[in-house]
């Protein structure tokens, strides 16, 4: 007897569980409601923007400006080129020029290294005397060099070496224009023909001092005017 009422009673409390459990998972159902035509709500409709309502002055606020891009200097990059660059030339080669402008000689310098190859005029002079004492000398390298001297025109010395010490010859002078010329037979060994002369007047007075610098074949020349003195 009490064996049954253990058992009802354990039956009673399992279907009183499984009675809340059920009512527990139970959902409430919300009706549906009909939505309205979004096309009749104002308020859920977004117009777009058009440009053509826009402002000049409002556009002009929100335009995007984006910065200026800054251009850099950069230098300009040189073709490689083995003519142009210094290291994988000739030395000899690219300096050629300057050295030939280096060496290259001045008017004067030219003259006196490579000899006039025209006649070489030393002026104009008078005098009283009739008689002049010419000397002369190697001015350079005693080298063998060899002129002839002249009177308006005659050989007065038809062939004379030039050397260290001066040597010297009297002429005599007729009145009036007296050319006197010395030509260069011979360059020497070095060349050119090189001299130094002085020219005096019977009583020792130096009328003309020079040098010269003559190719074979040129004559310096200058001319004395003799005017006799009254007795």
């Amino acid at each position: 007897m009490k064996l049954n009422l253990f058992f009802l009673f354990t039956l009673f409390l399992v279907l009183t569980s499984n009675a809340q459990i059920d009512s527990d998972n139970k959902s409430i159902a919300i009706p549906a409601v009909e939505a309205e035509d979004p096309k009749e709500d104002n308020e859920l409709i977004i117009q777009p923007i058009e440009k053509n309502n826009i402002e000049p002055e409002e556009a002009e606020e929100n335009k995007i400006v984006l910065p200026k891009k800054e251009v850099l200097p950069v230098a300009k990059r040189k073709d490689f080129s083995m003519i142009k660059e210094n290291k994988f030339r000739n030395p000899a080669e690219l300096y050629q020029k300057q050295l030939k402008n280096a060496l290259k000689l001045r008017p004067d310098n030219e003259i006196s290294n490579n000899g006039r190859s025209t006649t070489q005029f030393f002026g104009e002079y008078k005098t009283n005397s009739k008689s002049l004492n010419i000397i002369y000398r190697d001015h350079g390298a005693q080298d063998g060099d060899l002129i002839r001297c002249y009177l308006n025109g005659y050989v007065e010395k038809e062939r004379v070496l030039l050397e260290r010490q001066f040597k010297s010859y009297f002429t005599t002078l007729k009145p009036g224009d007296n050319v006197i010329e010395f030509e260069a037979l011979n360059q020497g060994s070095s060349g050119p023909n090189t001299a130094e002369f002085k020219v005096y007047d019977k009583d020792g007075v130096l009328i003309l001092e020079s040098q010269w610098n003559l190719l074979t074949g040129v004559r310096g020349t200058f001319t004395v005017i003799y005017t006799p003195e009254e007795e």
